[in-house]
């Protein structure tokens, strides 16, 4: 099983890539996930990082699946 990873904003130009594929096991949760992602990028920040499972906005707990598309990111704000 893999899932779809998309990096954007600083956390791309941390990592030096814009997507990747991500092997999952059955059962494997955002911050499950994260973690193996920080493995492979120990530049990627672990602080103040959001994520969206399939476009929505996940808190960390929630379960990927094959396919699924994970966006990690940086909040961002303007004005």
């Amino acid at each position: 099983m893999t899932a779809r990873v998309l990096f954007f904003g600083a956390i791309r130009e941390a990592v030096g890539e814009s997507e990747m594929k991500l092997p999952i096991t059955a059962g494997t949760n955002v911050t499950q996930a994260l973690k193996a992602i920080a493995e492979r990028f120990p530049k990627m920040p672990q602080h103040n990082v959001l994520f969206a499972i399939n476009q929505q906005y996940a808190s960390g707990s929630e379960t990927i699946h094959d396919g699924d598309e994970l966006a990690i990111f940086t909040p961002v704000s303007g004005g």
